[in-house]
């Protein structure tokens, strides 16, 4: 949503002349007859609802989308998003972007005041930045974008609470075996858990971002993302060059050299890090 506002605001001029003189120029729609109202919506695709209060923004109408009507919200108060609006010119207000409470997307309202009655409209934000170019999506290719994402952070979830699920099932075995217990009985599960949280994170990052919410943030929120799970990595890592350590200097010392490459590269993996997130910090 980010994204939209942002190419709204670039575009908001244009956008908002636009919506006034087309509302203008179709005066003869604007009464409280609903059908004769509801005719804006063969004028004007990005428009999602109309209302009509009084003087007092009480609710007289029903809410009229394109193809029906909800009744239940006549005598409602509109009173509360009179705050959000902005005059632009004589009797006309527009508001900026906010989340409709009754369709529950993005949405840009227009008021219009005429004989005693006010006529709200509400334009589906990304309907109406595709009607003027500003943004082209496809529906289809969305819902299958969103389904592919769905099933990679389930499967992701999934084998985050198995590897979490190895981590005690292993230690329990261990356990139960006195004379197969050492330190790395201990280590195996820490770093089975800490891969879990990782791949467990990421997966909750891609669903929420992808699916639940479709979330168009700029490239320092992928950023602090990958920093994120990086960061997870390397401690896993790190406790696993420390258990080779351990397993090294007490079977085979001579072997001590390749736990030294281990970890430089954690080592490594850890300046890289660290210069990554110095870029970021200027970016900001």
């Amino acid at each position: 949503m980010k994204e939209y506002i942002e190419l709204y605001e670039l575009n908001k001029g244009d956008i908002e002349k636009f919506l006034i003189e087309t509302i203008r120029n179709n005066g003869q729609y604007v009464s409280v007859d609903e059908i004769k109202v509801q005719q804006f919506y063969n004028i004007l695709p990005s428009l999602e609802l109309i209302y009509i209060t009084d003087k007092q923004f009480q609710q007289i109408s029903a809410n009229i989308f394109h193809h029906k009507r909800k009744k239940s919200v006549i005598g409602k108060s509109r009173d509360y998003l009179v705050s959000k609006l902005e005059e632009k010119e004589h009797n006309v207000s527009i508001s900026a972007p906010y989340i409709s409470s009754a369709t529950g997307e993005s949405c840009v309202t227009v008021m219009l005041f005429c004989e005693d009655y006010f006529y709200f409209f509400d334009f589906n934000l990304v309907s109406l930045l595709m009607r003027f170019g500003l943004l082209e999506r496809h529906e289809a290719f969305n819902r299958v974008t969103k389904f592919f994402y769905f099933l990679i952070g389930v499967s992701l979830m999934f084998f985050s609470i198995m590897s979490i699920g190895y981590a005690f099932y292993d230690y329990v075995l261990q356990l139960m075996n006195p004379t197969e217990y050492s330190l790395e009985s201990v280590f195996k599960p820490i770093i089975a858990l800490t891969m879990g949280l990782a791949i467990f994170d990421l997966a909750k990052t891609l669903l929420e971002r992808e699916v639940i919410f479709k979330a168009y943030s700029d490239k320092k929120d992928d950023a602090k993302l990958l920093t994120k799970f990086l960061t997870a990595i390397i401690i896993a890592l790190s406790i696993e060059a420390l258990m080779v350590v351990f397993k090294v200097a007490l079977h085979d010392p001579a072997q001590m050299l390749y736990a030294l490459y281990l970890i430089i590269g954690v080592a490594l993996i850890i300046l890289s890090l660290a210069f990554y997130n110095r870029i970021l910090l200027r970016m900001k």
